[in-house]
């Protein structure tokens, strides 16, 4: 049986409200910024970008939007400047953010509201 979204009259193309698409371009445009993130799988790579995030970002070759971002802790600003949510969430680590966190960063919610909507959602 063919998976509805596989079908004809899928649009892959909806947009979805609140979302960036990570496609081809917006990988390419954020490469320094996923690159930079990808280091944190090592602990001295987490050390040294808390030690000196400037000196960090400078070293992956990250444009101004995306370090003004990281200086902000704007993950959303991070994923309009082309980062990739699976390497955010090593920075997002590092500054002590949860998933719940970015969850409702992303959805204009309270963590608060972010956790009702969830466990409502869990319930249907």
């Amino acid at each position: 049986m063919e998976h509805p979204v596989d079908g004809p009259r899928f649009d892959h193309r909806q947009h979805i409200p609140g979302t960036t698409i990570f496609d081809g371009r917006m990988a390419m445009r954020g490469y320094a910024l996923n690159k930079m993130c990808y280091s944190f799988n090592r602990k001295e790579n987490r050390e040294a970008f808390v030690a000196d995030e400037e000196a960090y970002m400078e070293k992956y070759g990250l444009n101004e939007a995306q370090k003004q971002a990281v200086r902000e802790r704007d993950v959303l600003a991070m994923i309009a400047a082309g980062g990739n949510i699976y390497y955010l969430a090593k920075l997002a680590g590092i500054f002590r953010l949860s998933v719940q966190d970015l969850g409702a960063m992303q959805t204009g919610m309270t963590v608060e509201e972010f956790k009702r909507k969830l466990l409502e959602a869990g319930k249907g």
